[in-house]
């Protein structure tokens, strides 16, 4: 069985679908490796031409490269000013971090220009504003630890086996111009050298060397990737505020319309309240004015069945009274001997018409009583002991047991509603109750509540009613022939007060198993 997987809220999709932008850092470092890659070759491109520019020009002196042994003659030049005038020629082509030297044929050194020491690559470009600038400095130790500056120190001398070990050398006096990278003293940093013959005629007679350091390089693409991290998290942050933002507005958006949905409908299935409806021109501002539609129609439609009770009511007490009135002229005008039965099976009938005409109104009227009833404080332990003594005499011989706290218990609503509420709670026992044990009547002060409880000796609830026992026309009962009429309202009427007065209702059976328990729960003052 596949495992559940966890639920995810809008938050956290949108953090997974931000997870997307991490494509835009690594295409950014992609582009500099690139860019670095396209750099050094442009370098190595360079140097390969100013080491054929070196040679062009010594191809021209070819006595620079095998100045006369022994001593000169009147008028030639000695290999002092051969060697000079190399000097010369190298120290105009060569510039900061650039070393140029040339080889004779028997890998002698000729002469030598330049230095590998090139100045300190400049400072970190400035960025974009003061929250760039901000992250720049805070990751400035990071930035140190992942991107070293090259700081090689450059070669003073010219190592022998560049010289008699280079195999670009070999190349370059075989008539090939070769490139060649080579560790740096230390080990830190690269040295790119680019190797030319010099040709006089048919024959290779030296080489032209250049050697170039790539710290420029290095430090161009250290700082891109400087800059590349703390746009990426400036980017990044931006972003996560926003989809923050509007993942929190449109939570927040949801979980107001899921109140309002909740909250529009009471427990007795009556609209409370509509839904403001949004004027926002999107899918939730649409969600919001379809529900109002929705709640408006269906005030609409409770407001008609609320009245159609009533009015069934008043219709049918008029042909009901017709009924009457004609039994009544034939019970004296006298009829056959079997006559009568029929006439009292007709009266008895039309008497539980009534009756259920006169509930339906009752209960009519507590409904739109409980909508627009007043409210005060009222004493509850008064109400219960001024109904008690009643009790005893009216269900006569049922014995009552009554439980009360010392101190009153104070309530706002209404002590006659309250009252209606007992009425309805003793019948409802003492209908239910068998044996002689005594219905149990029960109130108790807790923090900030007041809790009644009825309890009686008898059947239990039956399965799956637990939770509809309080609705309209719901009832347990078994009739029998010549019963009183029973529309399941009694229950019902007790919830109706109890959340007037703010409180809810619960029905159970009682933890012996020897009967069943109500309990109303209501709100102190």
């Amino acid at each position: 069985m596949r495992a559940a997987l966890p639920a995810l809220g809008l938050r956290s999709k949108l953090v997974l679908i931000a997870l997307v932008l991490l494509v835009m850092p690594w295409a950014g470092y992609a582009y500099v490796r690139a860019m670095e890659q396209l750099l050094r070759e442009n370098q190595e491109q360079q140097l390969a031409a100013t080491a054929r520019t070196v040679a062009v020009a010594l191809q021209d002196r070819p006595r620079l490269l095998t100045p006369p042994a022994g001593t000169a003659t009147e008028g030639e030049p000695t290999a002092a000013t051969v060697h000079d005038e190399a000097k010369t020629l190298l120290a105009g082509l060569a510039r900061p971090g650039l070393r140029i030297w040339v080889i004779d044929s028997k890998l002698k050194l000729v002469a030598a220009a330049g230095s590998l020491d090139a100045p300190a690559p400049p400072g970190a470009p400035p960025v974009f504003g003061p929250i760039e600038r901000a992250v720049h400095f805070a990751l400035r130790p990071l930035f140190e630890r992942m991107f070293r500056t090259p700081a090689a120190p450059g070669e003073e001398l010219i190592p022998d086996d560049v010289i008699f070990g280079g195999r670009e050398l070999e190349r370059a006096l075989d008539g090939a111009p070769t490139t060649r990278r080579r560790p740096a003293p230390g080990g830190r940093g690269t040295i790119l050298s680019a190797s030319h013959p010099v040709w006089s005629g048919e024959s290779v007679i030296g080489a032209v060397v250049l050697e170039e350091d790539t710290d420029a390089i290095v430090s161009l693409r250290n700082r891109a990737f400087e800059q590349l991290v703390a746009v990426t998290l400036v980017a990044f942050s931006a972003a996560a505020l926003v989809l923050l933002a509007f993942a929190s507005r449109l939570s927040w958006r949801l979980r107001r319309l899921r109140d309002e949905a909740e909250n529009a409908i009471d427990s007795r299935g009556h609209v409370r309240a509509l839904l403001a409806g949004e004027h926002a021109r999107d899918e939730i501002g649409d969600l919001s004015r379809s529900f109002s539609t929705v709640l408006a129609r269906l005030a609409d439609h409770n407001a008609y069945l609320e009245a159609l009770a009533a009015r069934l009511a008043h219709e049918l007490r008029t042909p009901i009274a017709v009924v009457r009135s004609s039994l009544d002229n034939l019970r004296l005008q006298g009829g056959t001997p079997g006559g009568a039965t029929y006439l009292g099976r007709a009266d008895d009938g039309l008497q539980r018409l009534e009756k259920i005409l006169t509930r339906m109104s009752e209960a009519s009227r507590l409904e739109q009583l409980v909508r627009e009833g007043e409210r005060e404080p009222f004493d509850a332990r008064a109400v219960i002991e001024s109904c008690a003594a009643g009790y005893s005499s009216a269900y006569a011989p049922r014995r009552f047991k009554l439980t009360l706290p010392d101190a009153a218990v104070p309530l706002n609503g209404s002590a006659d509603l309250f009252a209606q509420m007992l009425d309805k709670l003793i019948a409802n026992a003492v209908d239910f109750a068998t044996g002689d044990d005594p219905v149990e009547l029960t109130l108790e002060r807790e923090p900030g509540a007041a809790v009644l409880r009825m309890s009686n000796h008898g059947p239990l609830l039956p399965a799956g009613m637990k939770e509809r026992l309080f609705d309209s026309l719901v009832s347990v009962r078994r009739h029998a022939p010549g019963d009183e009429p029973h529309l399941g309202l009694g229950l019902y009427v007790v919830r109706l007060i109890a959340e007037f007065h703010g409180g809810r209702t619960n029905a159970m059976d009682r933890a012996d198993g020897s009967g069943v328990e109500f309990e109303v729960r209501l709100p102190l003052v």
